[in-house]
């Protein structure tokens, strides 16, 4: 039997969501993520908001972590102040969302976060963010109109892991006003935009394999970073189970690793 991984993805909660006759709040997820977890062949497990307490034993019934894109991050959390054109707080989302990327760099858990996921990524390692991209780079070709996605270049930076995923320059979807500004502790650049406009971030240490991309892959149909993802669960999934199990003993050669701090 194929030992698949699952990959936790997490979730928006509206307040109000339509279907049929209902009118009722629920948590949503576009479907090209779970699309791209079963396409590059994972099981996709959806997320919803949680108490941050929760987040420990979330991470440890998973073998990889999405934290999707969605609204913009509270400035609180990197001490800035808000921007005029920064959205309404999601302050539930985000110290859920934080406490899950906490959970899986301590556990050593393969994350990916997208868009708003790697600004999370940044800001929970202690980085920064700017919060209107336009105001630095002198235009808005990293966003469409309201509802729709614009496309331009990302180039990797060689010898990265992005670029083991991605070895050359590719046009990406992306939809976002806000970027990573100062670098959290232990993450580097991995892409950028032609503006200068960090585009990935990763963790510069081998383990834990911990990706950030700006742009939106599961709305297009390079599925690459997605492989990455699905390879290191796998890989990580494959060491940690047992092969040979004694009742009662878990073999010194076989045992899961250690948890760890994370970096923050």
């Amino acid at each position: 039997m194929v030992d698949i991984p699952l990959i936790g993805i997490s979730t928006y909660q509206e307040a109000s969501v339509r279907w049929g006759a209902w009118d009722l709040p629920a948590a949503v997820l576009p479907a090209g993520y779970y699309r791209m977890i079963q396409n590059t062949g994972g099981l996709a497990c959806l997320l919803p908001p949680a108490d941050p307490a929760a987040a420990e034993q979330t991470v440890a019934r998973i073998d990889g972590l999405v934290i999707a894109g969605g609204p913009d991050v509270e400035p609180a959390h990197y001490r800035a102040e808000p921007h005029p054109r920064t959205g309404v707080a999601h302050r539930h989302r985000d110290h859920w969302e934080l406490a899950l990327i906490h959970a899986a760099l301590a556990q050593d858990k393969p994350l990916l976060g997208v868009c708003r996921g790697m600004q999370l990524l940044n800001v929970a390692l202690g980085g920064t963010l700017v919060q209107h991209v336009p105001d630095v780079v002198g235009h808005r070709g990293h966003s469409g109109p309201p509802g729709t996605f614009a496309r331009h270049v990302v180039v990797p930076v060689p010898g990265t892991r992005l670029a083991a995923a991605i070895p050359h320059e590719t046009m990406v979807p992306t939809y976002h006003h806000q970027a990573v500004d100062r670098l959290g502790s232990g993450l580097t650049p991995s892409a950028f935009a032609d503006d200068g406009t960090i585009e990935a971030i990763e963790s510069r240490s081998e383990t834990p394999f911990a990706l950030g991309v700006q742009w939106h892959p599961e709305a297009g149909d390079d599925d690459r970073v997605f492989q990455a993802l699905i390879q290191s669960a796998s890989a990580r999934r494959h060491l940690a189970v047992p092969q040979e199990h004694t009742p009662g003993r878990i073999r010194e050669d076989r045992a899961p690793p250690p948890l760890t701090a994370s970096g923050s």
